[in-house]
């Protein structure tokens, strides 16, 4: 069986790191042979530790952290890999070359997450990326096409119970839209926040943290409408959240892929989303969601006032974002992708 040792130095939350630890789970269920190393973080690591898999910690510093590469050279010698699948940039800067200064031969693949430049893959003898835009991206910047694979998230399957509406001051009958993710400028929670000023009748549920937290509820607050948005914070728990909200809203400006989109398909919530890199690759226009231009407040307001206006539409997409979900993005799908690459790399 082949012998995997995956490498994450990401921040506690974020949705990279949500997926590795949802991923290193499925595919220690799935009966893969794997090593994990990751910064010390007590919540993943009660996670994956519950899932029985081994784990070590480095702290993966700057450039002159010659403890965290001591360690992760040491960790590839004592347990000969056949594959590294090192997460994002830093954790691929510090995984040592194959076959240099005692280091067994093993292959390195590396998930770069975004659209981030080859120059710091060029060690890597195969990338692995979420969208078929990320394909042409490298594929473009010169990455040969032999050596990249796309393989899309999956999300749980996991049906829920509707988050009570009372908990957060939303009354039972408003139409009510739903947004996650970190409060950062990249997810244009702002352009959100003025198309929900043109939507009179409408509640809005913001759950997350971030540095532009304070920003976007003085904005709330000059824009009139603080009354009916809730900023929920971060929520470990999303999907009695979907069963709660008429529609989902992604407005984010930079998303590489849009794992919350296909949670929102999993559980057969509309979706109105910015055509953002990520959603604009994921979305079928008018059949699995809608689609509009980024930062565009009025054209974003529009799209959810057809939610309600065109009857049928709101089922219809939610009906196609659920197919879309089924087609390919379910666990069994996503794992038996990356145990099939793994594989072929191997061999």
């Amino acid at each position: 069986m082949t012998r995997v040792l995956q490498a994450m130095a990401g921040a506690p939350v974020g949705g990279a790191e949500t997926f590795f630890t949802r991923l290193a789970v499925a595919l220690q269920r799935a009966g893969l042979d794997q090593r994990l190393v990751i910064r010390p973080d007590p919540v993943r690591e009660a996670a994956l530790q519950g899932a029985g898999i081994e784990i070590a910690t480095a702290r993966f510093g700057g450039r002159l952290d010659m403890t965290t590469r001591r360690r992760f050279r040491r960790l590839i010698a004592e347990w000969r890999p056949d594959l590294v699948l090192t997460w994002m940039n830093r954790a691929t800067a510090f995984c040592p070359r194959a076959g240099t200064a005692g280091t067994p031969r093993f292959v390195h693949v590396a998930t770069p997450r975004g659209y981030y430049g080859p120059k710091y893959y060029r060690n890597c003898d195969h990338l692995i990326v979420t969208t078929d835009d990320l394909v042409r991206f490298y594929a473009d910047a010169g990455w040969p096409e032999g050596r990249l694979t796309r393989i899309p998230n999956f999300v749980p399957d996991t049906p829920a119970e509707a988050a009570p509406r009372s908990a957060f001051a939303t009354p039972r009958a408003a139409p009510l839209l739903l947004a996650l993710g970190r409060l950062h400028v990249n997810k244009g929670f702002d352009v959100l926040l003025d198309a929900a000023a043109a939507l009179p009748r409408h509640h809005l549920w913001i759950g997350g943290i971030g540095p532009e937290e304070r920003a976007l509820k003085r904005q709330a607050e000059s824009l009139g409408i603080a009354g009916r948005v809730r900023f929920l914070g971060w929520q470990p728990d999303i999907a009695p959240l979907f069963a709660a909200a008429d529609a989902f809203i992604c407005s984010s400006r930079h998303e590489p892929f849009g794992n919350i989109v296909v949670e929102a398909w999993a559980h057969r919530t509309p979706v109105v989303a910015v055509a953002a890199e990520g959603p604009g690759s994921l979305i079928r226009d008018g059949v699995d969601g809608l689609l509009v231009p980024v930062d565009d407040a009025d054209a974003l307001a529009s799209a959810i006032r057809r939610l309600e206006t065109e009857k049928g539409l709101a089922e219809a997409l939610a009906s196609g974002g659920r197919a879309a979900f089924e087609a390919g993005h379910t666990e069994a799908i996503v794992v038996g992708r990356y145990l099939a690459l793994f594989e072929e790399l191997a061999g």
